[in-house]
This record gives C-alpha cells, structure tokens and sequence, in this order.
C-alpha cells in the first residue's frame, strides 16, 4: 500500500474508517492505471495471467510496441538488467508472446524482437496509454 501511495496511485480516504482500519481510494492516475490493468486483463488469457505478474513483461512489451533490437529496448528501460531483459524475452519467446529473428547479413549478426499474438494485442494497447522509465 505504500509503494502505490508513494507512486501517487492510491491515497487514504480522508475522514472515512476507523482509524485501525483506515480506507483508501484510487487518485486520478490509478484509476487510469487501473483501466489501463482492465484492457490488459482483457486481451490475456487466464492461462497467461502469471506471465502478467513478473516484473517486466509489462514494460518490455509497452517498448516492443515496433519491432526493437535487443539494446534499443535495454536503452528505453534504464533501470532493467541485461539478465532480466534477456530472461524476459526468453519467456515471452517461448510463450508465443514475442518472436525473435537474427539479422545473419549485419556483423556481428543481430536480433530483431517483436510483440507477436497475446504480446502484440498488450503492446497495442500500453503503448497509447503508458510509457515505463
């Protein structure tokens, strides 16, 4: 409840509840976060919800909204680990979600990623309502 309230999504609801069990209610951002959450859910299957819940699929797929090389995501997600980027994809690879094709003329060769089936229907609709630093 803290990480949203520092975020700026959630706040307490001013003179409501008892004060060992305070309510709280979304601001303006989370209620678009949370629309935003809405049409995600709705283009996901249910068997592909805990691909939704791990760290960065989200905002790698928000990035893979045109096809990306490997460092050009890495560039437009600071904070995310050659590791975790690299994992990530490799997930999403083999879900379906993302397809890879390798550049054999460029030298060295290199790997072209873009969103494909579930992953491209989630990369169309966060990347007209969010952008991930």
């Amino acid at each position: 409840m803290d990480h949203l309230i520092s975020l700026g999504l959630l706040e307490r609801n001013p003179g409501y509840g008892h004060p060992l069990r305070p309510e709280f209610r979304l601001t303006q951002p989370g209620v678009a976060a949370a629309a935003l959450a809405h049409k995600v859910q709705g283009v996901t299957a249910e068997a592909d919800q805990d691909l939704l819940r791990r760290s960065w699929t989200l905002p790698v797929l928000t990035v893979l909204h045109r096809p990306s090389h490997f460092n050009d995501i890495k560039r437009n997600l600071r904070t995310i680990t050659d590791r975790a980027l690299s994992q990530s994809l490799k997930t999403m690879e083999a879900r379906h979600w993302v397809q890879r094709t390798v550049d054999e003329a460029a030298r060295p060769p290199r790997s072209l990623y873009r969103a494909v089936n579930t992953g491209g229907l989630i990369s169309s609709v966060t990347a007209t309502d969010v952008r991930f630093a």
